[in-house]
């Protein structure tokens, strides 16, 4: 891993991260697809002897333009920055992406931020990378305009799994239906949210299963319902098992969607921290129970499931 990556939070980079390899997108989730465009663009590093950036935006360009759209993100914006420099790179450029910034025209883009300002000497896109106003640019324009402002397109063919284009669509789709073993081979790793423990109403404290209450925010969410989680406390490296229900809890009459971790053989206060909940497998659909007992024995079954799973 490259120690001291530049963050950028405006397009005013140094001149020593210019005539570099610019990979443009979103990145979200940055899967076994993206992985394999970081690990050609490292080969070009090697060969060319260029620097590696990466452009991404914040919020996700589709998040801005739809309001409504609240859950949606595979990744946080500081854990894609932390995927990101796993990778071989020398800088990230995270734009604020405004009102502003979406009327920009194709072209401009091209010429006042691509070549007057990050004057990229390699440019790494998908296929269906889309830019400027009401997203008129594409890859086809950009490879167009190559010898007028000395960079060269690198679109590669996406990386494919048994007929399926692996995409971060995909695997919100896959999330969503629950199909989180499937989700994590197309990640690369278990899918994960960051999130802060809040007091909660400590029903399960009191049916003997004390759980650790952390709201979803902007994450897609997953089918609702039990999973196996592993649990990392921030700052702390040690993996903790888990179970976790992701729901309404219809048997209290939760009224918000909420995730709930129980975590095994554990007892420490952790109101307030930070929790890496890594999803291992879906156990079971959220349903209601008709008495306290009914629910503290499925329980008991979710977790020796889990304990099997993860």
């Amino acid at each position: 891993m490259v120690k001291n990556i530049k963050l950028y939070k405006n397009f005013s980079i140094t001149n020593k991260h210019k005539d570099s390899i610019l990979l443009i997108g979103n990145f979200d989730g940055l899967h076994i697809g993206h992985q394999k465009l970081f690990k050609l663009a490292e080969h070009f590093k090697k060969k060319f002897k260029k620097k590696i950036g990466v452009l991404t935006f914040d919020p996700m360009p589709k998040m801005f333009f739809n309001k409504k759209l609240k859950n949606f993100k595979i990744s946080s914006l500081n854990q894609k920055i932390n995927y990101l420099k796993k990778f071989n790179i020398d800088f990230i450029l995270v734009n604020k992406f405004n009102k502003k910034f979406s009327k920009i025209s194709y072209s401009s883009f091209i010429k006042n931020i691509l070549f007057k300002k990050l004057r990229p000497r390699y440019i790494f896109v998908s296929n269906n990378f889309r830019f400027g106003n009401k997203r008129e640019g594409n890859v086809k324009k950009l490879k167009l305009l190559e010898k007028n402002y000395n960079f060269k397109i690198i679109n590669p063919d996406p990386l494919k799994k048994k007929y399926k284009t692996i995409s971060s669509t995909l695997i919100r789709n896959l999330i969503s239906n629950g199909k989180i073993k499937i989700a994590n081979n197309y990640l690369g790793k278990n899918w994960s949210i960051i999130g802060k423990v809040k007091v909660g109403r400590k029903m399960g404290r009191k049916i003997g299963f004390p759980t650790c209450n952390i709201k979803l925010n902007e994450y897609v969410i997953a089918k609702l319902g039990v999973y196996a989680v592993n649990i990392l406390i921030s700052k702390n490296k040690k993996l903790l098992r888990g179970i976790a229900n992701l729901g309404y809890r219809p048997t209290f009459n939760q009224k918000e969607i909420l995730l709930e971790v129980h975590i095994f053989n554990f007892t420490r206060n952790l109101y307030n921290k930070h929790l890496t909940i890594e999803f291992i497998d879906f156990i079971r659909k959220e349903k209601k129970f008709k008495n306290i007992n009914q629910l503290k024995k499925q329980i008991n079954l979710d977790i020796r499931k889990a304990k099997k799973l993860n």
